[in-house]
């Protein structure tokens, strides 16, 4: 998988992601998603990559070349979970209908009271979980992700959730090990994303969608090394106001030698990659990864 990913520009313009804004939080939901087309075709146009990308990967889930309606939809879905965030972050449920598939698993994990690690991707709406974790749970999620990456709509994001900001456990800093296993002491949930390579970070390979590819050594490391219940959440829209939360267990990766870990490492990973495959066929416009997935095997 290339890291191309993490050089990428951020794209769209400041001011026309501020008037999306201003419009979701002061005249509605209903009127923001009309602005979601003129955003698509915006897109469908101008960002060739992303375009180029998106065909090669519904090429792959449909087994035949995509059509530009095709693209486009699964443009419009990324854009429709970037403005029900603001929704979100400011805690605005009452607008969505949720349902639940495997919720039973993490309430049994978060009532042994040992934290869990939960292991997401680039489908669907990660906000989704953490409000997951607070309506239904009434406990708060700790993120690791990467705060370099699309610095302007984070930004804007973390204005209207400072909560949710400082929820965030930055990766790459030599202190979010420690912050994680605290976290993880304290009962809480620990949620990162694991299907995106980034700079020097360690990679296995796993075949995804006919083709091997990379996928990050972090969360089967992570898991082995602190010793908790791990799970894969999803959270898919489902188009209109309906999202789907998916809750699965995974295997605790064992504790290993160095010479034993890089063959768990990829098993495991294998298995997550697995699942992933499962879902994108299953909701395939939720797959949030708009660059050349398969361009770089190592």
């Amino acid at each position: 998988m290339s890291k191309a990913w993490f050089q990428q520009r951020e794209r769209g313009s400041p001011l026309m992601i501020g008037i999306i804004l201003w419009v979701a939080q002061h005249i509605g939901r209903p009127v923001a998603r009309l602005l979601l087309w003129p955003i698509t075709g915006y897109f469908l146009l101008t960002a060739g990559h992303a375009r180029r990308a998106s065909r090669d990967y519904l090429q792959r889930i449909h087994g035949r070349p995509a059509r530009w309606w095709q693209v486009a939809r699964h443009i419009h879905c990324f854009a429709a979970t970037i403005l029900d965030r603001v929704y979100f972050l400011t805690g605005q449920f009452q607008h969505f209908e949720f349902r639940y598939h495997g919720l039973e698993v993490l309430a049994q994990m978060l009532a042994q009271g040992r934290g869990a690690l939960v292991v997401g991707a680039h489908m669907g709406s990660f906000e989704v979980l953490r409000a997951l974790a607070i309506q239904q749970f009434h406990t708060p999620m700790k993120v690791l992700m990467y705060q370099d990456h699309n610095q302007y709509l984070t930004g804007l994001f973390n204005r209207l959730n400072p909560e949710v900001a400082a929820s965030v456990i930055p990766l790459g800093r030599p202190d979010a090990l420690i912050a994680v296993h605290e976290a993880l002491q304290q009962g809480l949930t620990v949620g990162m994303l694991g299907d995106r390579v980034a700079e020097s970070e360690k990679q296995t390979h796993c075949g995804f969608l006919g083709e091997e590819t990379v996928f990050p050594a972090g969360p089967a490391v992570l898991a082995s090394i602190l010793q908790v219940p791990v799970l894969m959440i999803l959270g898919l829209y489902q188009g209109g106001n309906r999202y789907e939360l998916f809750v699965e267990a995974l295997p605790t990766p064992p504790a290993l030698g160095r010479h034993e870990r890089e063959a768990m490492i990829q098993q495991w990973t294998q298995q997550y990659a697995e699942r992933l495959e499962y879902h994108a066929r299953q909701s395939p416009y939720n797959w949030f990864n708009f660059y050349d997935y398969w361009q770089s095997k190592t």
